[in-house]
């Protein structure tokens, strides 16, 4: 059942992660709160850059000769560039992977094995971006390969993930729920049920709150649907789809938790 984009890394030391990558929507988001605030930035500096320089005029024209006025639109590009690479490479470094933008909307970059990112890796993300940007090659990457990195991230060796949230933040259990998790023990076998599975349950749980009426039902009823198959179950006991997936998760969680008791 591949609801969300994922992605599996095994680790030097063979662990294997598995995250859910961010998605071209939430990226674009992000990056467009990201450019406000430079914006904002890059107003005040040229404001603050006009009023030095009407100040300093003959000091510069002393300096730079007939030339000044080319000399302080160059200067000009290059803090403006600092700025706007200092800015990724700043938070992204300090922030774990996160900047403004980001934190947000939830997401954030990590290294192809999981790691946090470190300065080298956020400074190649963000000299690498005007490239990314030039006639939208990052977005035709992102939205055209399997692992959804633009060309900034093929260099760097890093994806953008999902930020993790915790599992009670967003989850919460019906009491009709918590009715029903214990007829399913008593009538399936949940052991059927993969921890794939169930993980994909658990994220419908915590995410739906964000979806839309219309996409958080038609998921539902398709989850509800695929685990009924899987648990042989040839009726539902109940006819809310979202119910039962509570339920299945409750009962999951408990029947799990009640066989590690008894090793």
């Amino acid at each position: 059942m591949h609801l969300f984009n994922r992605v599996r890394y095994r680790t030097p030391e063979s662990v294997e992660l598995e995250f859910t990558l961010a998605g071209i929507g939430n990226r674009a988001w992000a990056l467009m709160i990201d450019y406000l605030i430079l914006a904002v930035t890059w107003v005040v500096f040229f404001l603050a850059w006009v009023f030095i320089s009407a100040q300093l005029v003959d000091w510069w024209t002393q300096t730079f000769g007939s030339a000044v006025g080319l000399w302080l639109v160059a200067i000009a590009f290059i803090i403006s560039f600092a700025m706007y690479a200092g800015y990724f490479v700043f938070f992204e470094t300090l922030w774990q992977g996160q900047t403004p933008g980001k934190r947000s909307v939830k997401i954030r970059v990590v290294r192809d094995d999981g790691r946090p990112i470190g300065m080298q890796q956020a400074t190649l993300r963000a000299l690498l971006r005007p490239f990314d940007e030039f006639l939208f090659l990052g977005a035709f990457l992102i939205m055209f390969t399997r692992p959804e990195k633009r060309l900034g991230d093929f260099v760097a060796g890093t994806i953008v993930i999902q930020a993790e949230t915790p599992a009670s933040s967003n989850l919460s259990i019906s009491e009709a729920a918590k009715s029903l998790h214990q007829e399913l023990l008593r009538i399936t076998d949940l052991s059927i049920l993969l921890p794939d599975d169930f993980a994909v349950i658990r994220e419908y749980l915590q995410r739906r709150s964000t979806m839309t009426a219309k996409a958080r039902s038609a998921l539902s009823i398709k989850l509800a649907e695929q685990v009924q198959e899987i648990l042989h179950l040839e009726k539902v006991p109940t006819t809310s789809s979202d119910v039962f997936l509570e339920a299945v998760y409750l009962a999951y969680t408990l029947d799990s938790t009640g066989k590690s008791g008894d090793v």
